[in-house]
């Protein structure tokens, strides 16, 4: 790895690099695993400040201030990647917001593993890092478009969470969460909790994008305590929210990221769109399989194979619902930001 990040900086001759290790990675050649994917920009309209954050597992709302107060105080866009395995997205913004406010768009990904959740690896500059994040600004004269969805539905009534605790869910509607969650899988209700990722948890908020409809965040299941009959969710869930069980299949995945690249492509306006940004869910890989190619192809059809893109399948998802809405930590959605010039 170290080689890898070494010849990089040595051909590209320069510091302002960000990176991570992936659960897949995303460009212009594909969808791959075990591969090496860079994406640059070169630019005299847009300057660029990079900066990092160590020790996660201790305080991640500390290290996400200790991040943002690294980085130009200019700073109109972010790009931030981060230990998906030791580090709590949620707190991580909130660390950032106490300094740049909830303004600043952000987008990026939790890093990966390929699905193992053993160590994650962070890059910024010529350092290699882990338990950490690290994040690269954008200041300048640019445009930006975002688009976000999921493709996932609700099922049946809302539930409130009556006790949680950070990412654990104790209890919805007063009866212990994996009850719930047992009962409504039936006899899938063993496959707990790797099926969850074709189920995930929806927290209902409004879409906040100039239509009435609601707006799920989606949480993962990422692991049962059958003693406690709790679940562990790749997010937080604050108690006292409304939640919906959710399902989707993949021709709504597809669909939605369709959608979510719509929307990115309509915000930048008649800017010339310069690089796009795909970051989307190990989950929605899980579950479209031999498909998912598709979801690359379905980005590209929507801005024309001539523009540029990279990313890649994360354990979370970083980015704002709307242009007036702050930068939120997602599960099993697809998030598509673009630059334009």
């Amino acid at each position: 790895m170290k080689d890898l990040l070494d010849g990089v900086n040595e051909t590209v001759k320069t510091r302002n690099l960000v990176g991570c290790t992936t659960a897949g990675e995303i460009s212009c050649a594909g969808y791959h695993r075990g591969s090496a994917v860079l994406g640059g920009i070169a630019s005299d309209q847009i300057d660029f400040t990079i900066a990092y954050a160590e020790n996660l597992s201790r305080n991640c709302e500390l290290a996400g201030k200790q991040l943002a107060d690294r980085l130009s105080p200019s700073v109109q866009y972010m790009q931030l990647f981060t230990d998906g395995i030791s580090g709590n997205g949620c707190a991580i913004l909130r660390g950032i917001w106490s300094v740049l406010g909830d303004e600043v768009p952000i987008a990026g990904g939790t890093a990966g593993d390929n699905g193992k959740f053993h160590r994650t690896w962070q890059f910024a500059g010529g350092k290699i890092l882990t338990d950490a994040a690290v994040a690269i600004g954008f200041s300048g004269d640019f445009h930006l478009g975002t688009g976000v969805r999921s493709g996932w539905s609700p099922i049946g009534l809302a539930k409130k969470v009556t006790r949680a605790s950070g990412n654990i869910l104790y209890e919805l509607n007063d009866e212990p969460a994996l009850q719930v969650y047992e009962r409504f899988l039936g006899k899938h209700a063993e496959k707990l909790p790797a099926v969850g990722v074709e189920y995930p948890l929806g927290l209902v908020g409004k879409c906040l994008d100039g239509d009435s409809g609601d707006y799920y965040l989606l949480r993962a299941t990422m692991s049962v305590d059958r003693q406690e009959e709790s679940i562990r969710f790749a997010g937080e869930i604050p108690e006292g929210a409304m939640v919906h069980l959710t399902c989707g299949d993949s021709s709504s995945i597809l669909a939605a990221t369709t959608e979510a690249a719509r929307l990115a492509e309509a915000e930048v306006g008649d800017a010339h769109s310069a690089m796009v940004f795909f970051y989307s869910c190990m989950a929605r890989k899980i579950v479209l399989g031999q498909r998912t190619q598709e979801e690359l192809d379905r980005v590209r059809e929507v801005f024309g194979r001539q523009v540029p893109v990279v990313g890649f399948y994360t354990y979370g998802e970083y980015s704002r619902v709307s242009c007036d809405s702050p930068s939120l930590l997602h599960n099993e959605t697809a998030t598509i930001s673009v630059i334009g010039i």
